[in-house]
């Protein structure tokens, strides 16, 4: 999951995604990761608006902290998801042409009709309930993907 920051949408995004991994039995086999294409929040905390939002809905995002995207995460997973296209467009610049493939728009699991997850930094908290709303119906639409590509038979 990646957004330019890695304290509003792709962290929510990862606490939603995490949680239905749990909720599935599947934090064995599925492993779910947030990043950044920017490097101005490294190490820190989630945005304390979207931990407000996320745990008010039942998610965890205090334990996630801000990472830039690595080189190896090209490599490492099957799914890396832009929160946006501009954050598509980051990664495209830098992912090897072999595994762009992998590199997809979040929103492209869901049925909202919205191509990106808006940036809530500088909106009110209605800002942080739409993205949860827009990260909620990707994340089970992404799931039952996965299932179906990967787990057939769970």
């Amino acid at each position: 999951m990646v957004c330019l920051g890695n304290i509003c949408r792709s962290p929510t995004a990862h606490g939603v995604f995490q949680r239905r991994i749990d909720q599935a039995a599947l934090q064995d086999k599925i492993l779910v990761d947030s990043a950044g294409t920017g490097d101005y929040h490294i190490g820190e905390q989630p945005d304390s608006r979207a931990i407000e939002a996320a745990s008010a809905r039942g998610y965890e995002l205090r334990t996630i902290r801000a990472r830039q995207v690595a080189k190896k995460d090209f490599e490492i997973f099957d799914y890396i998801l832009a929160m946006d296209r501009a954050n598509l467009q980051a990664m495209n610049e830098s992912c090897p042409p072999a595994l762009a493939a992998k590199l997809e728009l979040f929103l492209s699991y869901s049925e909202s009709g919205q191509e990106s997850v808006p940036d809530p930094y500088y909106s009110g908290a209605d800002g942080f309930e739409l993205v949860l709303d827009l990260v909620e119906d990707a994340a089970d639409k992404l799931l039952v993907h996965i299932l179906k590509q990967h787990f057939p038979n769970h």
